[in-house]
């Protein structure tokens, strides 16, 4: 790799002008961010996806886009940085900004180089970040930047280092519920959702009721559709549905109007079902999940969904599992993003009013979670999440690469209600 010492300094908003200074050893640059899975377009979901890739920033041409890089520091520090970089063809100009110091930068190699940029001074702990800014180009693509450099202590910096796809999808956070000391038969899990405004970002699930075999929330998964989904994993263990042996697969008892059903894999695989449904944030909706074995092996879950509009209880669907004999195990909530390119924009979901039910139809409120957080979040690779208690119930918030930060394992305690639900048991579907 040839190596280039590079230092142009922007001097005021129309004056861009070139100080010589002693040149900077590149090879101190020892901590190396991957563009592919640090880097976001700004406020653009589809631009991210078409500029951002395995071979990190490429394919950009709009001089509109900014495109921040982000990391994190533990404590301030001063951190000398640049960036790799290079143009197919021809020649390009692009900005440098960071903090309140913007440079420019013109790129003619079309080898990958290293280009030192100058010091960032981080004044305090948590995330920063570096945007990228297209200014001219006369082949049309502003060029390609694989990596951020950064002379610093490797355990001080903190980034995404592998699995991009989840680390672009932000860390998932949940809220970890014990059933009632002593009861084994909890046959009804009820909880009530309900997000802020400005929280529905796209491609996030908020889920409500979570069981050692499954899982029921509400999703937005475009700008036009959102959805109720309701799924059950397999018994066997694989990623591809197909595969799944007839004695092990999720078997389809009833669904409600209006519900798909098939299978789904990648993350396990078993039964799926989901209604397009437009739920509106600041609108409280409640979820209430039916775990009953069978007595021969196998055990049924049903999902109803509460829609204050309608003001009744609907079905999503019900399955039953095989070689499976339970009542309700590890309940849990959990906020998940699951588009990679909206891991930039932070989300927000409130979850309330939790309460289980046994076969004899004794109702017990849970008042109290246990804050737990993704592969991606106990690796360090984000640290943008937290939870805690809010109106009466609980909240999770991730993504955004906010500093909102807490420690996995925190306990919550929220006001307990003391009213359980009234709920109609016969007249569910």
């Amino acid at each position: 790799m040839t190596i280039k010492n590079i230092c142009i300094l922007w001097i005021s908003i129309s004056c861009f002008s070139c100080i010589e200074q002693d040149p900077f050893d590149v090879s101190q640059l020892n901590v190396a961010i991957p563009t592919q899975g640090n880097s976001w377009a700004i406020d653009n979901v589809d631009t991210s996806s078409k500029i951002i890739s395995k071979a990190g920033i490429s394919s950009w041409t709009d001089a509109n886009t900014v495109i921040r890089t982000y990391f994190h520091v533990d404590a301030p520090t001063t951190i000398p940085f640049g960036i790799i970089a290079n143009v197919k063809s021809g020649t390009s100009e692009i900005k440098v900004s960071y903090g309140d110091v913007s440079k420019k930068v013109n790129l003619s190699n079309t080898e990958v180089d290293t280009i030192y940029l100058g010091d960032y001074i981080a004044s305090t702990k948590g995330y920063h970040y570096i945007d990228l800014q297209g200014i001219h180009t006369n082949s049309g693509n502003f060029g390609a930047v694989t990596a951020l450099l950064l002379k610093a202590e490797d355990t001080l910096v903190k980034y995404i280092k592998d699995d991009f796809y989840f680390g672009r999808r932000g860390p998932s956070t949940h809220l970890v519920y014990d059933t009632p000391v002593g009861v084994d038969d909890i046959e009804w899990f009820y909880n009530e959702i309900e997000i802020d405004p400005g929280q529905d970002v796209i491609g996030s699930y908020f889920m409500a009721n979570g069981f050692g075999e499954g899982y029921f929330g509400i999703q937005v998964n475009s700008e036009t559709e959102r959805r109720i989904l309701f799924s059950i994993w397999s018994p066997y263990k694989t990623d591809d549905p197909s595969s799944i042996p007839d004695e092990f697969k999720i078997n389809l008892l009833k669904k409600g109007a209006g519900v798909t059903t098939g299978k789904f894999g990648n993350e396990g695989s078993g039964g799926q079902s989901y209604k397009v449904f437009n739920w509106k944030a600041g609108t409280r909706y409640k979820f209430l999940t039916r775990i009953k074995p069978n007595g021969d092996d196998s055990t049924n879950y049903t999902a109803y969904f509460f829609d204050p509009e309608t003001d009744r209880w609907h079905l999503i669907a019900s399955f039953k599992r095989p070689k499976t004999s339970t009542y309700v195990t590890r309940p849990y909530s959990f906020l998940e993003n699951f588009i990679p390119n909206t891991g930039a924009l932070s989300r927000q979901g409130g979850f309330y009013n939790q309460w289980m039910r046994d076969s004899k139809g004794q109702w017990y409120e849970i008042a109290e979670a246990k804050f737990s957080a993704d592969a991606t979040a106990r690796k360090d690779a984000r640290l943008d999440y937290s939870g805690g208690t809010q109106n009466e119930g609980f909240y999770l918030m991730n993504c955004g690469f906010t500093n909102d930060h807490t420690s996995i394992g925190t306990i919550f305690k929220r006001t307990p209600q003391n009213t359980p639900p009234e709920i109609n048991f016969e007249g569910l579907d």
